[in-house]
Protein backbone atom coordinates (compact mmCIF):
# COMPACT_ATOMS: atom_id res chain seq x y z
CA UNK A 1 0.00 0.00 0.00
CA UNK A 2 1.27 3.72 -1.06
CA UNK A 3 0.57 6.52 0.32
CA UNK A 4 -2.30 7.48 -1.09
CA UNK A 5 -3.59 3.95 0.04
CA UNK A 6 -2.62 4.42 3.92
CA UNK A 7 -3.81 7.69 3.90
CA UNK A 8 -7.41 6.70 2.94
CA UNK A 9 -7.07 3.76 5.29
CA UNK A 10 -5.95 5.98 8.49
CA UNK A 11 -8.69 8.18 7.46
CA UNK A 12 -11.44 5.54 7.61
CA UNK A 13 -10.57 3.87 10.52
CA UNK A 14 -9.45 6.70 13.02
CA UNK A 15 -12.84 7.45 14.72
CA UNK A 16 -11.95 3.62 15.42
CA UNK A 17 -8.96 3.71 16.62
CA UNK A 18 -9.38 6.80 18.92
CA UNK A 19 -12.71 4.86 20.42
CA UNK A 20 -10.77 1.88 21.33
CA UNK A 21 -7.03 3.41 21.26
CA UNK A 22 -5.89 1.23 19.15
CA UNK A 23 -2.37 1.46 17.28
CA UNK A 24 -1.76 1.51 13.81
CA UNK A 25 1.04 -0.44 11.86
CA UNK A 26 2.08 0.71 8.15
CA UNK A 27 4.04 -0.87 5.85
CA UNK A 28 7.04 0.93 4.33
CA UNK A 29 10.91 -0.41 2.68
CA UNK A 30 13.94 1.10 3.13
CA UNK A 31 14.85 1.55 -0.45
CA UNK A 32 14.43 5.48 0.17
CA UNK A 33 17.15 5.50 2.74
CA UNK A 34 19.68 5.47 0.07
CA UNK A 35 19.35 6.53 -3.43
CA UNK A 36 18.32 3.16 -5.51
CA UNK A 37 18.46 3.04 -9.13
CA UNK A 38 14.99 2.45 -10.54
CA UNK A 39 12.97 2.30 -7.88
CA UNK A 40 12.30 6.17 -7.61
CA UNK A 41 8.25 5.05 -7.33
CA UNK A 42 8.51 2.86 -4.64
CA UNK A 43 10.91 5.25 -2.56
CA UNK A 44 8.83 8.06 -3.10
CA UNK A 45 5.85 6.33 -2.49
CA UNK A 46 7.50 4.72 0.90
CA UNK A 47 9.12 7.30 2.07
CA UNK A 48 5.25 9.16 2.39
CA UNK A 49 4.14 6.01 4.48
CA UNK A 50 6.79 6.56 6.92
CA UNK A 51 6.28 10.30 7.35
CA UNK A 52 2.44 9.94 7.78
CA UNK A 53 2.86 7.80 10.60
CA UNK A 54 5.21 9.82 12.33
CA UNK A 55 2.45 12.60 12.04
CA UNK A 56 -0.12 10.17 13.61
CA UNK A 57 2.23 9.59 16.00
CA UNK A 58 2.66 13.31 17.41
CA UNK A 59 -0.83 14.17 16.29
CA UNK A 60 -3.05 11.27 17.86
CA UNK A 61 0.13 10.16 20.40
CA UNK A 62 -2.30 12.10 23.32
CA UNK A 63 -5.56 10.23 22.53
CA UNK A 64 -3.26 6.72 23.20
CA UNK A 65 -2.95 5.65 20.05
CA UNK A 66 0.75 4.42 18.71
CA UNK A 67 1.81 4.54 15.30
CA UNK A 68 4.89 2.69 13.76
CA UNK A 69 6.41 0.95 10.44
CA UNK A 70 7.49 -2.20 9.56
CA UNK A 71 10.21 -2.12 6.55
CA UNK A 72 10.88 -5.22 5.91
CA UNK A 73 14.62 -6.24 3.69
CA UNK A 74 14.78 -9.14 1.56
CA UNK A 75 11.53 -11.60 2.37
CA UNK A 76 11.95 -15.14 0.96
CA UNK A 77 9.36 -16.28 -1.24
CA UNK A 78 7.82 -12.92 -2.26
CA UNK A 79 6.48 -11.29 -5.24
CA UNK A 80 9.42 -8.39 -4.47
CA UNK A 81 12.06 -10.55 -4.29
CA UNK A 82 11.08 -12.59 -7.01
CA UNK A 83 10.92 -9.17 -9.02
CA UNK A 84 13.97 -7.27 -7.72
CA UNK A 85 16.91 -10.43 -6.77
CA UNK A 86 19.56 -10.44 -9.53
CA UNK A 87 19.30 -13.51 -11.21
CA UNK A 88 23.61 -13.35 -11.29
CA UNK A 89 25.31 -16.67 -9.76
CA UNK A 90 27.66 -14.23 -9.11
CA UNK A 91 25.42 -11.74 -7.06
CA UNK A 92 23.65 -13.11 -4.06
CA UNK A 93 21.38 -10.59 -2.02
CA UNK A 94 21.53 -13.18 1.13
CA UNK A 95 25.73 -11.71 1.00
CA UNK A 96 24.34 -8.73 1.90
CA UNK A 97 22.62 -9.60 4.58
CA UNK A 98 24.14 -9.79 8.17
CA UNK A 99 22.16 -12.56 9.38
CA UNK A 100 22.80 -14.50 6.01
CA UNK A 101 19.70 -15.19 4.87
CA UNK A 102 16.45 -14.29 3.61
CA UNK A 103 13.84 -13.43 5.99
CA UNK A 104 10.50 -15.19 5.95
CA UNK A 105 6.99 -13.67 6.49
CA UNK A 106 7.08 -14.95 10.14
CA UNK A 107 9.67 -12.62 11.02
CA UNK A 108 7.75 -9.73 9.48
CA UNK A 109 4.83 -10.83 11.39
CA UNK A 110 6.74 -11.29 14.73
CA UNK A 111 7.31 -7.94 14.76
CA UNK A 112 3.94 -6.49 13.87
CA UNK A 113 2.89 -9.06 17.29
CA UNK A 114 5.46 -6.91 18.88
CA UNK A 115 4.16 -4.21 18.01
CA UNK A 116 0.88 -4.49 19.01
CA UNK A 117 1.12 -6.29 21.98
CA UNK A 118 1.58 -4.30 25.56
CA UNK A 119 5.63 -4.97 25.32
CA UNK A 120 5.71 -2.07 22.88
CA UNK A 121 3.43 0.33 24.93
CA UNK A 122 6.15 3.09 24.66
CA UNK A 123 7.15 2.73 20.93
CA UNK A 124 5.67 5.06 18.65
CA UNK A 125 6.48 6.83 15.61
CA UNK A 126 9.04 4.15 14.65
CA UNK A 127 10.28 2.86 11.47
CA UNK A 128 11.30 -1.01 12.56
CA UNK A 129 13.52 -2.69 9.92
CA UNK A 130 12.95 -6.45 9.69
CA UNK A 131 16.05 -7.06 7.63
CA UNK A 132 18.24 -9.52 8.94
CA UNK A 133 21.03 -6.14 9.00
CA UNK A 134 20.38 -5.47 5.48
CA UNK A 135 20.33 -1.43 5.44
CA UNK A 136 23.55 -1.48 6.79
CA UNK A 137 25.63 -3.17 3.89
CA UNK A 138 23.02 -2.83 1.27
CA UNK A 139 23.79 -2.30 -2.27
CA UNK A 140 22.11 -1.87 -5.38
CA UNK A 141 23.92 -5.34 -6.40
CA UNK A 142 24.34 -3.98 -9.64
CA UNK A 143 27.57 -2.53 -11.20
CA UNK A 144 27.19 0.91 -10.43
CA UNK A 145 27.15 3.27 -12.43
CA UNK A 146 26.95 1.10 -15.37
CA UNK A 147 23.64 -0.38 -14.27
CA UNK A 148 22.27 3.02 -14.57
CA UNK A 149 24.26 4.30 -17.88
CA UNK A 150 23.79 1.37 -19.98
CA UNK A 151 20.02 -0.48 -18.32
CA UNK A 152 19.75 -2.36 -21.40
CA UNK A 153 23.20 -4.17 -21.14
CA UNK A 154 22.34 -4.32 -16.97
CA UNK A 155 18.68 -5.63 -18.14
CA UNK A 156 19.78 -9.40 -17.95
CA UNK A 157 20.94 -9.43 -14.41
CA UNK A 158 17.45 -8.41 -13.28
CA UNK A 159 14.63 -10.64 -13.04
CA UNK A 160 11.53 -8.29 -14.12
CA UNK A 161 11.32 -5.13 -15.82
CA UNK A 162 13.39 -1.94 -15.18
Amino acid sequence: IDTLGTFNTVKATLPHVRQSRGSYIHVSALLHRQGTPYQAHVSAAKAGVDALSAVIAVEEGPRGIRSNVIAPGPIGDTEGLSRLAATDANIRMTDYVPLGRYGDKRDVANMAVFLFSDAANWVTGQVMAVDGGNEHLRTTQLPYPMSVLDPEGMSKSIKGRL
